[in-house]
Parts: C-alpha cells; sequence; structure tokens
C-alpha cells in the first residue's frame, strides 16, 4: 500500500482525515486524523494508528481496550487529501461501548456481519449448531428449508400480517445465506450480479 501521492505538508496542520468502515458490514465506523508516521505505522503493523491533535502524539486504537482495528484496505479520496480505511473491527469502536460512534442503527449491515458467521460455521463445523446441522444435511435438505420458508413468507404477505412477514423473511434470508454459503456463493457475487442487471448497457429487467 504506497500513497505517495500524499503530500503531508499541503495538509492542514499536517493531518489527513481518515474515515473509518467496518470492511465486512459497509458500517462506517469513525473519524480520525492521521499523520505521516501515523499512516506509515497503520501501514507497517495492520492496526489503523492516527495522531491525537488533542495529546499531540500518536495513538493505535484499541492499545488499552484491546479494540483494535485491523487494516483490510485503503483508498484515498479524488484529491488525495482525505482517506477511506477499511478495517476488521474487533470489539466496538466507540469508546461507548457501541460498534461505532456515529448514531447509526446498531443492525446496519448486521446482514453482512451474519454471512461471514455462517462461514465460519462451516468451516469450523461447532457441534450443537443448528447451521452446521443443515451444512451435514446438505445442500438439499438446506434447499428445502428454503423453500419452506419462502412460502411462510408468501401467507404471511398475503396474510398483511407485518410483524408475522418480518419474522418469516427473517428465516428465509438466514436459510438463503446458508445455501448461498453451501453453493460458495457470496453477497458480493450476488451484488456484482445485480449491478451488471443494473448496467447502462444492460436493458431492464
Amino acid at each position: 500500500m504506497e500513497f505517495s501521492e500524499f503530500d503531508f505538508s499541503k495538509l492542514a496542520d499536517g493531518l489527513l482525515p481518515v474515515i473509518v468502515q467496518d470492511s465486512v458490514t459497509l458500517k462506517v465506523l469513525m473519524l480520525g486524523y492521521m499523520n505521516r508516521e501515523a499512516f506509515d505505522k497503520t501501514v507497517s503493523t495492520g492496526l489503523v494508528t492516527f495522531y491525537s491533535r488533542s495529546r499531540r502524539e500518536l495513538w493505535t486504537k484499541g492499545e488499552t481496550s484491546g479494540h483494535y482495528l485491523k487494516l483490510v484496505e485503503m483508498y484515498p479520496d479524488c484529491d488525495s487529501d482525505a482517506l477511506l480505511v477499511m478495517a476488521d473491527p474487533v470489539g466496538p469502536t466507540c469508546h461507548r461501548g457501541t460498534t461505532a460512534c456515529f448514531y447509526t442503527p446498531e443492525s446496519e449491515g448486521f446482514i453482512r456481519r451474519l454471512s461471514q458467521v455462517v462461514r465460519g460455521r462451516h468451516e469450523e463445523m461447532p457441534e450443537n449448531s443448528y447451521t452446521t446441522k443443515l451444512f451435514i444435511k446438505g445442500v438439499k435438505t438446506i434447499a428445502k428449508k428454503v423453500g419452506e420458508e419462502a412460502a411462510e413468507t408468501i401467507i404471511e404477505a398475503v396474510d398483511g400480517n407485518r410483524s408475522r412477514f418480518i419474522y418469516e423473511t427473517s428465516d428465509l434470508l438466514f436459510h438463503l445465506l446458508v445455501l448461498c454459503e453451501q453453493m460458495g456463493v457470496s453477497l458480493p457475487d450476488l451484488e456484482k450480479e445485480l449491478l451488471l442487471r443494473h448496467s447502462p448497457d444492460v436493458s431492464e429487467k
């Protein structure tokens, strides 16, 4: 990761504004600032490090709480005067104990996090896990469950029962995530397909 286009001497106080985003859920976690030293330390250690304007020193997020931000990727903005950091958070990011420093819903992006949990179950296959049992039984059983949950979702929709519809749709989404994992398909794979369908070169379907 080399960002030679960053000229810290031309930035206000030599500081680069940094937005940190969860690499899985895409939830915006926090805003911080980096000087050249903090930037270089982030790259070399793989742990997101900032410059504290109040204490006038470097600080690695999580060095006291253990709630680190593990670097995944970084993207400069179009003018090379701000940085987007994609990170894997270890625990809550905010000192208040919340997922993010911004007052956004805690549930934001949870489907992506759930997809990651399902993948973990598939890799580790823990005992007494419902998800593990589904993977053991295989694609036919998982697909059957998707069909059953889809039917129940349709029934609640036709009946106009909103709360039950939400409940059954949640069951459907969970089992669909399990089926996608069984088939080796990720949410980004589905997003790419949907993006292709909405490309200006593709007629509306």
